[in-house]
């Protein structure tokens, strides 16, 4: 099921493209706006990714490439601290699947997004945003 806003800035994003885009372009701008639609609906309750706005759960501009566990300042649960991975995109999707099951004794507590193409676009829009 999409949220109301990922139809509103899919139609945004391609009247924005025009004709002056690749079909790449135009894949990746309506991906990162879907993402976008999606984080801002359902992980941005607790996720920022704007440094200068505080959240509870650790900021998520540069979170691809980043090791697992190390954003400074947030209290991570020990798992996560130990869990010695770097988040990729294929990390990232695992944890949205299943968070619990992919790091075991995680304090982050959410509903799972199973949906591949859901990841999909939120992973891109995370991996589009400045480190």
């Amino acid at each position: 099921m999409f949220p109301k806003a990922f139809g509103a800035a899919v139609a945004l994003c391609l009247a924005a493209l025009g004709g002056a885009a690749t079909a790449a372009d135009t894949t990746d701008a309506v991906k990162i706006a879907a993402g976008k639609a999606y984080f801002d609906s359902t992980c941005h309750r607790c996720h920022s990714v704007d440094a200068d706005k505080k959240s509870y759960g650790p900021l998520l501009d540069g979170v691809v490439g980043r090791r697992a566990g190390t954003f400074p300042g947030y209290p991570y649960s020990e798992a996560l601290q130990k869990a010695g991975f770097v988040w990729t995109p294929g990390a990232l999707r695992a944890w949205m699947e299943a968070n619990d099951k992919f790091v075991p004794g995680t304090k982050m507590r959410h509903v799972g997004i199973e949906d591949p193409t859901v990841q999909d676009f939120i992973v891109t829009y995370l991996a589009s945003l400045k480190k």
